[in-house]
This record gives C-alpha cells, structure tokens and sequence, in this order.
C-alpha cells in the first residue's frame, strides 16, 4: 500500500506514463492513511471472515466454553521429573470452583483462561511466579494466591487445573466391562460416591485407587437418574475406562463478528506485552514463524474448514498489529518517521530511514530464522518422536475427551 510519491512503484508495477514529480505533495494525513491501510484491510478481512464464522457457527464442547474447574490434581511432573505439589491443591482451588478473573483480568473461557495464564507475569518477592485467581465459590468471590509451576516440553505455567464437563458414553463394546455394569451409550456419569463427577479423571484416579474400593456410580439415562454399583474387584483401565469410549456436550456457537475480531486483537496485545515483561515466560523462541503457521493451518483444516477460518481471523489480527508496531521496517515505523518529520518541521534525512530500514529488515530476517529453527522445527521434529506421539496418546486416552 503506497503512493508513488513515498517510493519508486517501477520495479513492482512496471514503468509508469506519468511524471512523477508532477504529482502533488503528500500531506502528513495522507502519508499516515496509506501507511494504516495494510493494517485495516487486514483488519476489515478479519471481520469478514468473523462474519462468516458468525454465520455458520463456531464449533465447541461444555469443556471449552466453561471456566468452572472439573479436576484439581493432587501433583505436577517438572521438566526435570520431580514431582511437586500442585499449586492449585497448594493455593486450595477445588473442584466446582468457578474462574472469574486471572490478575484481574476477566476470563470468559477454558482456552481465554489458559491464554491469561501463561501469559501472565507476577512474580513474588523471593522469586517465585504469582497469579491471583478470583473465583466463585457457594455464590461467594475469593481472590487465592497460585504459585504457577513450568511444565511441559513449552515450560509454561501451570497450575494443575482441568475444565468441568459431563462425561457422556459414546461406545459401550458387547464385551467391556461397562457392558458388563449395565452402561449404555448417551448415559451421562453425574456423580461418584455421591460427589459431583465434573471430569473422567477423578474416575480414572478412583479406579486405580490401591488396595481396590467399590464405589458408587449416579449416571442419567435420559430423565432419569440410576445408580451403579462398580464392585471392588474392577478390571485395571486397559483399554480405557470401562473399556467403553467417552464424549462431552458439543455444538455450534454463533459468536458476533465484533466480539471475535476484539477477542483476538486483546489476545495478540496481551502476548505482545508478555514478550515485554522481565518476569513473563515468554519469549521469541515460543514464537510461530512461516513453518509453524503452516503448520497450524494443516492441523487445523483436518479439523474442519470452520478452524481454518478461525485461524485465519487470528493470523489477521496478528498481522495487523504487528504491522502497527513502531519498528523502522513496519508500516508503524512509516508512521513514526512521518510523525517526527511533522514534529521537527522537515523530513528525516532519506539515509537515515533507509539505514534504520536496512538494520531492522536484517534483525526481522534473524528473528525469523530464530524463531523456525529454534522453534517450529525444533517442536516439530520433537512432536514427530514416537515417545511423543505416545505420551501424546496415552494423555488423550487418559482425558477421555472427543476429538475437536
């Protein structure tokens, strides 16, 4: 996006018929319009795609658009294979607690809710990482201290938290032993021992439970409540729990086009500013560049065309405020010469805008090579060991949840 006054269009364009220094002067206010046009039009093609999504509907489960907690782990694993406390059993979260704000910040989701955590950057006075989490609790708002802890390949915070959700049978196999217990498909496990059963995990735990215990299963087949006794003698969870496959409540959402466009605009400044803060974990290495990104969109058009859309609203946004970013080489670099130029009565020297442009072209050349090697294909080669893909496999088998 620019005028032929600013720059010389003839290697992009081809040789033009007119003279060029006949043309009038550009004005401050048309010089700052062309340089945001890149970035509106990004922008504005977000929004058309938000509209399209909006329309369509945008795919989801109860576990997703939830904040209420359905599982407190009682551990976490470090990287370097300790086992620690939780910080969420540490700071006494529990499970039906439901997440209103993070550091103050307002969460609205699982996935907004994991964003604002990782992102977040609170740090004690002896060095330890600090999150105030605002929860609801019996109608009631506590503020609790969590201390974080890194985990995962990633090293990024974590408490040891999983969403609610009812778990729903999908399959029950003739043979299984949820055939066995009388479990039919579409029966939703509401509570065990008379507890709420908010994630299959607190199943899984009680199942493998030693010495073994027989316990109590309340399931709801259609309007009506059952109970299930599991005896004591229960097979281990080969295969899964019962042996039978599980599923959540999913559907469409139809989120308005403002909404997702602002969502996504509030999740790249906040990335941004984690980028910024000493004490934040991330950092450029945690970073998409072109591999990467490409690889987000393969994964997701196997998910189905409706996630490549949301994608694509992402990468938008993302464009558009990096765009925006006062760096010689961006368009909001543009922005800030022309600003200065205004300010001082006359323009910056061209050599000088053509050095700073020069320096900060090879620093963004570095920082993408940075970013490829040392992250897209160093998570890609290391997603791609076949320890990964069965830790990745036993995990998912262990969450019990459906594809998305």
């Amino acid at each position: 996006v620019l005028l032929p006054q600013l720059a010389d269009l003839g290697r992009r364009e081809g040789d033009a018929t007119s003279d060029v220094t006949r043309l009038p002067p550009v004005t401050y206010t048309t010089k700052m319009s062309v340089f945001a046009a890149g970035a509106c039009f990004n922008l504005l093609f977000a929004f058309a795609l938000a509209t399209i999504l909006w329309l369509a509907g945008q795919p989801t489960s109860e576990e997703l658009s939830t904040t209420r907690i359905g599982y407190v782990s009682a551990t976490l694993t470090l990287p370097d294979g300790r086992t620690v406390t939780s910080p969420a059993a540490e700071a006494g979260l529990k499970v039906g607690d439901t997440i209103r704000a993070i550091d103050g910040t307002a969460v609205a989701d699982w996935p907004d809710l994991l964003q604002t955590l990782v992102t977040s950057a609170g740090v004690t006075g002896d060095g330890r990482r600090e999150a105030i989490f605002t929860v609801e609790r019996e109608g009631r708002l506590l503020d609790l201290t969590v201390h974080p802890r890194l985990v995962t390949e990633e090293n990024v915070r974590k408490v040891g938290i999983l969403a609610a959700y009812t778990p729903i049978l999908a399959l029950v196999p003739e043979k299984s032993f949820a055939a066995r217990l009388g479990l039919q498909a579409d029966d939703q496990l509401t509570a065990l021992d008379d507890q709420p059963l908010l994630n299959l995990i607190t199943l899984s735990d009680a199942l493998q439970t030693r010495p073994a215990a027989a316990h109590r299963l309340t399931i709801r087949r259609g309007a009506n409540p059952l109970t299930v006794l599991i005896p004591a003698d229960h097979p281990a969870e080969a295969g899964g729990i019962f042996g039978a496959a599980f599923r959540t409540r999913s559907g469409l959402v139809h989120p308005n086009p403002f909404g997702q466009v602002w969502s996504q605009v509030t999740m790249t400044f906040r990335t941004l500013w984690s980028l910024l803060q000493p004490h934040s974990d991330i950092n450029v290495s945690k970073l998409s560049g072109p591999v990467g990104i490409g690889k987000i969109f393969w994964d997701a058009s196997e998910a189905g065309i409706r996630y490549v859309v949301w994608i694509a609203i992402l990468v938008n946004v993302n464009l558009a405020v990096f765009n925006l970013l006062p760096l010689p080489i961006l368009d909001g670099g543009q922005m800030l010469f022309a600003t200065v130029g205004r300010l001082r009565g006359r323009a910056l020297p061209p050599h000088f805008i053509a050095t700073a442009q020069s320096i900060f072209a090879l620093l963004l050349v570095v920082m993408i090579i940075y970013v490829t090697v040392f992250g897209d294909i160093r998570r890609w080669m290391r997603d791609a060991q076949p320890e990964s893909r069965a830790k990745e496999a036993a995990e998912v088998q262990k969450q019990a949840t459906p594809a998305k």
